[in-house]
């Protein structure tokens, strides 16, 4: 196969954004290790618009769209994102072209006390900056408050540091991109604490027509990972669920049975009640097993959570 001797790779500016770049990047030179690749930095309208709380904006897509119109327009060969960042409905120009070995998709939490969840004070504040977590954090502690909290990783972290909450929950393969897992004091299990489809997974996105780049980035895919990728943003995609309905899903593929079973769980805006559901099929039918798991979700009444979550979100919202 022939490769460029450079590439222009587009992605948002956050040091994590960065870190995950080079990931691609090392990935990329066990190709060609003479390998070159400028990074492009582009703010997103995620990262620009940091008054708002991430689940009060109506945008899909609010940290991936400007990052990818590089990629349309020609700008970068291919843009690296989360992706859990990426909607499922992607331009129709655009393709997830790779998605590499994912890191942990586990959440995890920090705090000065060194106390897990389940042992903190009444009235302690917990910062997240997802519904899902939230609602997970109330079922497994109905006393403490939850507080919304918006940055990026190292900022979130320094406030808990700093004395403004007393423990955090966020993403565990974030803090050890970062080197930053020596804080983490509790490492919550992913089928009792169920993260976001597509947690700790990297994708790379470029044009469909660009035939040479797409087959380059496909050698550096992890198959597994795809497999689970496939089922997680499948379901995800028919349920139609985006950054206002909080959907827990965890795929785990097995090579070696040539299966996998697709985890999924919604919850009430109280977190008084949860759908769990799970399904097992063969690997190659991971698109279609969470097709089946989402008809299953609704079925059981998942679309008359999302009625609850409209008015749980402007209390959400209004909080300092």
């Amino acid at each position: 196969m022939t490769m460029n001797s450079s590439y222009r790779v587009a992605t948002r500016g956050s040091k994590l954004a960065i870190i995950q770049t080079e990931i691609l990047t090392r990935n990329l030179r066990k190709l060609d290790s003479s390998l070159k690749c400028d990074i492009i930095k582009i703010k997103s309208s995620g990262d620009i618009n940091k008054n708002k709380l991430l689940f009060s904006v109506n945008e899909k897509g609010v940290f991936e769209k400007e990052v990818d119109r590089a990629v349309l327009e020609e700008r970068a060969d291919f843009a690296v994102h989360s992706i859990k960042d990426i909607p499922t409905e992607l331009d129709d120009e655009l393709i997830i072209a790779s998605i590499l070995k994912r890191e942990s998709p586990n959440d995890v939490l920090i705090g000065k006390s060194k106390l897990n969840l389940e042992q903190l004070e009444p009235n302690s504040y917990v910062g997240t900056s997802s519904l899902r977590r939230a609602v997970q954090i109330k079922r497994k502690n109905p006393n403490v408050k939850v507080i919304p909290i918006r940055g990026n990783v190292e900022s979130r972290v320094r406030k808990c540091i700093n004395g403004h909450f007393d423990a955090l929950v966020l993403a565990e393969a974030g803090l050890r991109r970062l080197d930053m897992s020596d804080l983490i004091v509790q490492r919550f299990n992913c089928l009792d604490f169920i993260p976001a489809p597509g947690q700790g997974a990297i994708g790379i996105v470029c044009r469909k027509d660009n035939k040479k780049i797409l087959s380059i980035l496909q050698t550096i895919e992890d198959r597994p990972t795809r497999f689970a990728i496939n089922a997680e943003r499948s379901l995800i995609r028919h349920l139609n669920a985006g950054c206002r309905f909080p959907v827990g899903a965890i795929a785990i593929p097995n090579l070696g049975t040539k299966r996998i079973v697709l985890h999924a769980s919604v919850f009430s805006a109280d977190g008084s009640q949860s759908i769990n559901v799970k399904k097992s099929d063969v690997i190659t039918n991971s698109s279609h097993i969470g097709r089946e798991l989402a008809n299953d979700l609704l079925a059981r009444g998942a679309a008359d959570f999302a009625k609850e979550w409209r008015h749980a979100l402007e209390k959400w919202n209004s909080q300092k």
